[in-house]
């Protein structure tokens, strides 16, 4: 296995399996299972014997970066533990964006009493790029909280309580209606990028908030950070919550870390726990030897 502190991961899956951190040769005829995160390209093909590619993280891109890598299932990360960490972020950043938190930290530190007006939760729309596992929790707890939720997708998704938009017909409708952008989308060949100047000029301006805030959770390189700044310097965005950047960790010499109107946090939305993730990976090698099908497979063509 290869991954983030992965002595941790070592400790917790040796409890049930045999485990060894690096293969033992060129081709290591013993392995059944990879468990990894940004693996070397061309590790996982000299396995002969391997049977499925479990991800450490929730995403899969490190994965299928790899020009030769085999044709064996590729198991996401689904888990509760991670879920609810993207699903307390989403609703801690969009709640600091809805009750002006931003605006209140400059009021605190020039000593401004002021209270501006404040719209109900239900006058604000907030849109969520991507209704995958995560995507859907975030919706059910911002419907919960009294927001009006949107969702877009690739393929279309219906969820009760939230106005379902997909594909490219339906994101100028889905970004027209949305005062909140939450992206918690895969990264692949087709969203790389996507979150450029056009998308952000395309949300809602006149909405309850004075513009338009975004937050990012998803991947790095799914946004253009200069457009990003762009907008946020010419009033087309009013602010930005980013967890993941085009470069990590985010260079020192970058000009989020300093605008008044970014806040800035390091990956750290929804962090992969080994307690509470190996289980899973240990009951799905479990019933997959007994026969069963696997769960939360990667679609390769579709990228996640």
């Amino acid at each position: 296995m290869t991954g983030m502190h992965p002595q941790r991961w070592y400790e917790l899956l040796s409890q049930e399996r045999d485990v060894v951190l690096e293969p033992e040769g060129p081709e290591d005829p013993g392995i059944d299972y990879a468990v990894v995160w940004k693996q070397p390209p061309g590790l996982l093909k000299r396995l002969p014997n391997l049977k499925v590619i479990f991800s450490i993280g929730a995403g899969v891109d490190h994965i299928l970066a790899d020009p030769e890598l085999p044709d064996v299932p590729i198991v996401r990360v689904v888990a509760d533990n991670l879920t609810q960490h993207m699903v307390e972020y989403v609703a801690w950043r969009v709640l600091d964006h809805h009750r002006q938190g931003m605006l209140y930290r400059a009021q605190q530190r020039d000593k401004i009493w002021h209270e501006p007006p404040q719209p109900p939760a239900e006058a604000v729309s907030v849109g969520i790029m991507g209704l995958g596992a995560l995507g859907q929790a975030a919706a059910k707890a911002l419907h919960a909280l009294g927001f009006s939720v949107n969702g877009w997708s690739r393929r279309e998704h219906r969820m009760e309580g939230v106005r379902s938009f997909s594909g490219e017909a339906g994101l100028t409708p889905f970004l027209n209606a949305t005062d909140i952008l939450v992206v918690l989308l895969p990264l692949t060949p087709a969203t790389e990028g996507i979150i450029d100047y056009s998308v952000l000029e395309r949300l809602r301006s006149d909405g309850p908030l004075g513009g338009p805030c975004l937050v990012n959770a998803g991947r790095g390189r799914l946004q253009r950070e200069a457009d990003i700044l762009r907008a946020l310097d010419d009033g087309t965005l009013k602010e930005a919550s980013l967890d993941v950047f085009e470069r990590e960790p985010l260079a020192r010499a970058s000009p989020l870390w300093a605008h008044p109107r970014v806040f800035v946090t390091p990956h750290a939305a929804a962090t992969s726990d080994p307690a509470h993730l190996v289980q899973p990976m240990l009951a799905q090698m479990a019933a997959f030897e007994r026969g069963e099908n696997l769960k939360n497979l990667v679609d390769r063509k579709a990228g996640y």
